[in-house]
């Protein structure tokens, strides 16, 4: 489908460099103005707010993903497995992978901390 946009010249410039990305500009334009707060990447807010919050030790280990949150991880596992991720999906996989990093250092900090008050 062909579709003609009108767009200030600023962003014409900024987006000509770019016109062989432009439908996966568009796809993870349309994916974050719909995102719905609950379910999704949006769903990690819980995380980075914990983590944010500079919990204690025992709440960083403690810390577990929502439902919704691991079910659109196993949902996208489960696509990989069978029939691939499109680039949205994989970009979305890409920003779950990043958390989990962070939250296995955060969890491998309060085990040193732990341990050591032991």
């Amino acid at each position: 489908m062909q579709i003609t946009v009108e767009l200030p010249d600023e962003l014409a410039q900024q987006l000509g460099s770019l016109q062989d990305k432009l439908p996966e500009i568009l796809a993870l334009g349309l994916q974050e103005v719909m995102a719905d707060p609950a379910t999704g990447l949006s769903g990690l807010r819980e995380v980075l707010e914990l983590l944010a919050s500079l919990p204690t030790p025992s709440e960083i280990l403690a810390l577990r993903l929502s439902d919704a949150v691991q079910a659109e991880i196993e949902a996208l596992l489960e696509k990989n497995r069978s029939q691939g991720l499109n680039l949205v999906e994989q970009r979305l996989w890409q920003h779950y992978e990043f958390v989990e990093h962070l939250v296995r250092l955060a969890k491998a900090q309060a085990l040193l901390k732990l341990n050591a008050a032991a």
